[in-house]
């Protein structure tokens, strides 16, 4: 499940955003707007669910082990 706060990764090879990673700013109606911050430039997107995938985020101290 998507919800706010949850970092996403764009998995429609169709798009230009695939393979991007941001975080979940709120879901309505089946879309999901996310925030893009790559490098100097911040950008908000807005996608249909079925377009994203959840990241597992894991800690510094779980990856050395």
């Amino acid at each position: 499940m998507i919800f706010p706060g949850s970092i996403v990764r764009v998995t429609n090879v169709n798009d230009t955003y695939y393979g991007f990673q941001g975080l979940v700013q709120r879901v309505t109606d089946g879309r999901v707007a996310v925030l893009f911050e790559e490098g100097p430039w911040d950008k908000l997107v807005t996608f249909r669910m079925s377009e994203l995938e959840g990241v597992e985020v894991v800690s510094a101290a779980k990856k050395g082990k």
